[in-house]
């Protein structure tokens, strides 16, 4: 279970007092409510897969409009960037993903997915929708605003790499800080929980085909077997964690892709296989792509065969870290707006996020909001599942969070210098 963090000093109670609207209240205003869950179904009804959220973005560009609030589009093929407050520095970032995955939905309820093979089953739909809810509260006090609150509407979270495409648009240029959620049914509704340092694993995908020569089943002696080949190949992988590895440098390899011939009796030509590996460190995760290369091919040759390797560098994600100043910033907001009691520290996991991308460059602090509700019955608790169903009391939770976040960070951090150089940055608006 989670560890609370068992002290909490107070914010400066003359940051707080700048900050005049109790964003919780305000979220959890029936209206805003209907309004985000409203926005919500919208998307769960067509989700769309990475760099084709063309409607959603449609969907987004048309509330922001509503709000009076300016944008970039496109950015990174379908995202968007938008801006509230001052256009001047200092520039701090939320951040909302918004692609669907390739999975048919199981649930049967009324907003159930309308698109075959289709499904937001990780909580990208809320996400948008809490970070159009700050959008909203934060929109009606954008003159309280000391600096530019930038929000990142972003594609192709899910193996697309769609922050390094938003990286590379300039979606982050001159923003000094990030932050992003993401929902967690392991949670109860009001706790979230994070951790300073590496959350999430750096992450990739492999694919290798064994070439050997098929044949009769019955006449192995005139065949060079892939499948043996292959065989050996998983368990020879499965040495590089369990003794090449610290013990204290956590690292996986798994294969989860076998593909090879189609009758019993008939030995194939080539065999498939694929998997993914994790670390987290940088250099863990070089040397461990190395070895999975050397063992893939050596292996494969020690049974006559020959192998090639391909690296999906798409899916590859660094390492998801959280900046240290921006934890202690996050519990402090956190544990004055849900109390301490439900501010706990995360438990770091070898899952991966793009998130990282943006936390690579600039200090950004990646959180769980907790959604769990026992009192609803169960929930699934395994993102990635056609049974997946997000808790939509949730919304002003996140919504208020991404507010107060983002609103005290300009507080605390106000322009070094109060005259800037003509030309040293360009206004956002």
């Amino acid at each position: 279970m989670p560890i609370p963090i068992s002290s909490t000093p107070s914010l400066n109670k003359e940051v707080f007092a700048q900050i005049r609207p109790d964003f919780l209240d305000f979220a959890k205003k029936p209206e805003i409510m209907d309004w985000m869950v409203g926005i919500r179904r919208k998307i769960h009804e067509n989700p769309e897969l990475g760099y084709e959220e063309f409607e959603t973005s449609k969907l987004i560009r048309a509330e922001l409009d509503l709000m009076g609030i300016p944008y970039k589009y496109p950015v990174a093929v379908t995202g968007v960037v938008g801006y509230i407050g001052t256009g001047k520095p200092p520039f701090v970032a939320l951040r909302a993903d918004m692609d669907a995955l390739a999975m048919e939905e199981l649930v049967e309820w009324e907003h159930k997915s309308k698109v075959p093979g289709k499904m937001h089953a990780c909580g990208h739909d809320a996400h948008v929708a809490m970070l159009l809810g700050a959008a909203k509260m934060l929109q009606e006090h954008r003159n309280d605003l000391q600096g530019t609150i930038v929000l990142i509407f972003q594609p192709a979270e899910e193996g697309g790499g769609g922050a390094k495409q938003m990286l590379d648009a300039g979606a982050l240029d001159n923003v000094d800080a990030i932050f992003a959620l993401h929902v967690s049914n392991k949670l109860p509704i009001g706790v979230v929980s994070s951790r300073p340092g590496p959350i999430l694993a750096a992450t990739s995908s492999f694919e290798a085909v064994i070439n050997g020569k098929g044949g009769h089943a019955a006449l192995p002696q005139h065949t060079v077997d892939p499948i043996l080949a292959a065989s050996n190949v998983i368990v020879s992988l499965q040495h590089l964690v369990s003794r090449e590895a610290d013990p204290l440098d956590s690292q996986v390899v798994s294969i989860g892709k076998f593909q090879g011939g189609g009758a019993f009796n008939v030995i194939p030509d080539s065999v498939t296989i694929g998997g993914t590996f994790r670390t987290f460190s940088k250099e863990s995760f070089v040397q461990l792509k190395q070895r999975i290369e050397e063992v893939i091919t050596k292996q494969a040759s020690v049974q006559r065969c020959n192998a090639k390797v391909i690296f999906y560098e798409n899916s590859s994600y660094p390492v998801c870290f959280n900046n240290k100043e921006l934890h202690e910033h996050f519990r402090k907001v956190a544990g004055e707006m849900l109390g301490v009691q439900n501010v706990v520290e995360a438990v770091a996991n070898m899952g991966g996020e793009d998130f990282a991308f943006f936390s690579e460059v600039i200090p950004g602090l990646f959180f769980f909001l907790g959604m769990k509700n026992e009192t609803q019955g169960p929930v699934q608790s395994s993102g990635h599942s056609p049974y997946y169903m997000v808790n939509e009391d949730v919304f002003p939770y996140g919504a208020a969070l991404h507010a107060l976040l983002a609103t005290t960070y300009l507080s605390e951090n106000p322009p070094k210098h109060t005259s800037p150089p003509e030309g040293s940055f360009h206004d956002e608006l």
